[in-house]
């Protein structure tokens, strides 16, 4: 029997890639946007069924599922994908912008597992995979709204990797880095106008383009989501992207003052003593 994976946030980028992965390796798709009505290239695939879902909304949630169930039977592995940035100094971001992105980011993930997680233990058995970022275990100035909601959503998942072995549910986390999608160019910016901060944007940006030139291609991350899926274990994190090997293995090589000031340097270097 064909298995069944949930995506959300397939109308782009490291979702539809997904979808179209998993289609291609011969699963059933719920292929899952707020607009599907939008969408053409996953509505002509067999085997594919998109879908309304917004992730801050429940009962789309709810009506979703219950709409894959009804169409393929069961699900046997969710990705939560849905999800997008701030950019701007913490100072500038309104209350509204901050809880929209974690009404997104963090809360909309745990509206998904809840709605799933008694269909898995009722089956004895699924797939969680929460594509975070690593920006939930590194960070870089001036998304500190983006990082404190990956940084929520990792520990969540952890914490829900210990919870959900008894019943047979394995949890995941991957962990893209820079990826060339839309999904810097559709990053909100801080609404503040206070410009005591322009000449500190604008020498990070240049620090930021200056080193982090590796990105990964959307399929790159769909063929990594696609292996945690399928790899039949209860491994935890699976980090993608060369950008995100590497600032990973030196946050794990030197002590943790050390790779701060490292960071520093790399990014604020015109604002430090030396």
């Amino acid at each position: 029997m064909k298995k069944t994976v949930l995506i959300t946030g397939t109308s782009s980028g490291i979702g539809k890639a997904t979808a179209l992965e998993f289609h291609r390796k011969g699963w059933n798709v719920i292929a899952t946007m707020r607009s599907p009505e939008k969408e053409s290239e996953l509505t002509n695939l067999e085997n594919a069924l998109v879908v309304a879902l917004d992730v801050q909304n429940q009962e789309s949630i709810d009506n979703a599922i219950e709409e894959g169930i009804k169409k393929f039977g069961k699900i046997d592995a969710i990705v939560n994908n849905a999800g997008y940035t701030v950019f701007g100094p913490f100072e500038l971001t309104t209350d509204d912008q901050i809880s929209r992105i974690f009404d997104t980011n963090l809360y909309g993930p745990m509206r998904v597992l809840r709605s799933i997680l008694p269909l898995f233990r009722e089956q004895k058995s699924g797939v969680i995979i929460n594509v975070t970022s690593a920006g939930g275990r590194v960070t870089y100035p001036i998304t500190s709204i983006y990082h404190a909601t990956k940084f929520a959503l990792e520990g969540f998942t952890e914490t829900l990797a210990y919870e959900l072995i008894p019943f047979g549910i394995q949890t995941k986390i991957v962990e893209p880095g820079s990826t060339a999608t839309k999904f810097v160019g559709s990053a909100e910016i801080t609404t503040g106008d206070n410009p005591i901060y322009d000449e500190f944007i604008h020498n990070g940006l240049k620090n930021w383009e200056k080193h982090d030139t590796l990105t990964s291609s959307p399929e790159t991350i769909a063929d990594k989501i696609f292996t945690a899926a399928t790899d039949n274990n209860y491994v935890l994190r699976y980090p993608v992207g060369e950008d995100t090997e590497f600032y990973l293995a030196i946050r794990q090589s030197i002590d943790d003052q050390s790779y701060v000031d490292f960071m520093r340097n790399r990014f604020i270097p015109e604002y430090l003593n030396n």
